[in-house]
């Protein structure tokens, strides 16, 4: 499939070749192709890569490599519908946001108790990879910084949306929000609170993220972990230097 280039706050953002074919190749190819998409942003010191992990370290991991910028995590999880796992509800993230989709709440008629259960579990689940993952360091300040959030692809957006108000309440100059893949519908949603969006393709129908790559296997604890590692020493990938994808 060929789907045409970046969609960003209505405008189209166009690359050196404005032809995108799909399926991605894995979360490494999609990273690079939205580190050019994001040119704009690199060089600048107040830019801070924030990825969600486990699927969008990878892909934050090579845009922070090539705009030349810090990377660390946003944690965020998917509160899924009980029954219905695949299907999200809503989402939490750190600093105990919470952040519901009010049509699927309203349209299963998922009770408050049932909804506190499912975020009680995931909770912890929040914590223990924050543990994991970071350690005893701090998360990086964001404070009048500009944040770029990075996944690998979403759906709903309910855990992007949770990211972003999160971010707000700890005064960002502005949120940016960078995808290679996500429904029309949802990125409509997200220029409704993200300052930028900046979405590599936009399919109907959609179906699901890992549709949208040839190789889409689990992001393991471990690669993450490494890969946060890696972000403070790795050299950077100059952007004129990329080579063109087919």
């Amino acid at each position: 499939m060929i789907y045409l280039s970046f969609t960003a706050n209505g405008a189209v953002r166009m690359t050196k070749r404005n032809i995108l074919k799909l399926p991605f190749e894995d979360r490494t190819q999609a990273g690079r192709l939205l580190g050019e998409a994001l040119a704009e942003y690199a060089n600048r010191s107040d830019v801070v890569v924030l990825a969600l992990p486990r699927g969008g370290v990878p892909v934050g991991f090579e845009v922070a490599r090539m705009i030349d910028a810090p990377l660390d995590i946003m944690l965020v999880r998917k509160l899924g519908t009980p029954g219905q796992e695949e299907l999200a509800m809503g989402a939490i993230a750190s600093g105990g946001v919470c952040v519901l989709n009010p049509d699927i709440v309203a349209v299963i008629d998922i009770g408050q108790e049932a909804i506190e259960a499912v975020a009680a579990t995931e909770r912890q689940e929040l914590e223990r990879r924050e543990r994991a993952y970071r350690g005893n360091r701090p998360p990086p300040p964001v404070e009048n910084c500009c944040i770029i959030l990075v996944d690998d692809g979403l759906a709903t957006g309910a855990s992007m949306l949770a990211a972003v108000s999160a971010l707000r309440q700890r005064k960002p100059a502005s949120i940016v929000v960078a995808i290679p893949v996500a429904p029309p519908d949802t990125v409509q949603r997200l220029k409704q609170e993200a300052d930028d969006v900046v979405c590599l393709a936009t399919p109907e129908p959609f179906s699901a993220v890992g549709r949208w790559y040839r190789e889409f296997s689990q992001t393991s604890d471990d690669e993450v972990k490494s890969l946060l590692e890696r972000a403070g020493s790795m050299p950077t990938t100059p952007l004129n230097a990329t080579k063109s994808h087919d």
